[in-house]
């Protein structure tokens, strides 16, 4: 049996839905991210902050409009590390699966 892939800092149910979002875009805007994922400015910024610290996500920050504007990219790295934690939760839905059908 192999070592699961999994990433911790990934694992967790938002911070996993936030690499998705960003694995889809090249990059988001702050605002986008919170109305798509329906939560807080300040739970946002911690899931932010947490794959900032592990190198999964780049934040950059520009003016537009008069105004302060936050945008997210994955890193390289980071684009790898979600998709080895979806390929082991691939691999462990696989296996339920395959148990199921030799019940």
């Amino acid at each position: 049996m192999t070592n699961p892939r999994f990433d911790p800092v990934i694992h967790a149910p938002k911070r996993l839905e936030l690499c998705a979002l960003l694995v889809l875009l090249e990059e988001a805007e702050f605002q986008l991210l919170r109305e798509e994922m329906d939560i807080s400015d300040s739970v946002l910024s911690k899931h932010i902050r947490q794959l900032v610290e592990a190198g999964h996500v780049k934040v950059r920050k520009s003016n537009f409009d008069g105004r302060r504007r936050t945008w997210a990219r994955l890193t390289r790295s980071g684009r790898k590390a979600f998709d080895a934690h979806v390929s082991e939760l691939q691999r462990l839905a696989s296996m339920s699966r395959h148990h199921e059908d030799q019940q």
